[in-house]
């Protein structure tokens, strides 16, 4: 399975902004970003070339691969089915891709970043509707209920990411139960809600040239 292998701090510092792609680290002191704020590279510090329409246009395609972890071929593929669902493309995109598995359980809190939480499915330590998942890009659907495995309820980085989690749970389209280590999908996330600053409609104008 292909997958990025190089330091996730370069992926932030080459956007411009803080992808959260490395759970508490990213809100401390030590966030690439806070102490190096600048392209990385050799002419990094040089600042940016004045950019063109399609270059920002493939800077916000990448970083919404970047946020969500995935690759060229499964982005467009997402796009893809996107573009046939009805209401509003981008909007589709981002909905699709906040339904992953791996997304639901980052959200949720039982992991501290996206990159561990596909660590953990893979381990098969999740199961939907009682049934085990080890698919990260599973679809999960609205009534759907993520449940931490009996047997992994002991594991130390689901405890601290659940600790990490703020008592106020600020996701409208999903439920968090910390007693029992499951939440659930309510329903599909509107764009409102979706906690992601990035502009799809400019991937939608991208992928329409």
């Amino acid at each position: 399975m292909a997958r990025y292998t190089d330091a996730s701090c370069r992926l932030c510092r080459r956007e411009g902004m803080k992808l959260f792609l490395k759970g508490n680290r990213c809100l401390s002191e030590k966030c690439a970003i806070e102490r190096r704020g600048y392209a990385p590279g050799q002419h990094g510090q040089s600042g940016r070339r004045k950019g063109s329409e399609y270059g920002f246009q493939l800077r916000e395609k990448q970083k919404i691969r970047r946020i969500y972890g995935i690759l060229e071929r499964q982005f467009h593929n997402y796009f893809e089915e996107a573009s046939r669902m009805k209401g509003i493309t981008g909007e589709n995109l981002l909905v699709l891709l906040e339904c992953r598995m791996d997304n639901v359980v980052y959200r949720l809190g039982f992991a501290p970043s996206r990159k561990a939480a596909r660590q953990l499915i893979l381990h098969r330590h999740f199961s939907v509707n009682d049934k085990v998942v080890d698919i990260p890009s599973y679809q999960v659907k609205p009534g759907d209920l993520v449940k931490v495995r009996e047997n992994s309820r002991n594991i130390d980085m689901i405890h601290a990411a659940l600790k990490d989690t703020g008592k106020g749970f600020e996701i409208p389209w999903l439920r968090l139960d910390k007693a029992k280590m499951e939440g659930q999908l309510l329903e599909r996330p509107k764009r409102l809600d979706i906690p992601t600053t990035v502009q799809e409609q400019m991937v939608v104008e991208l992928y329409s040239k």
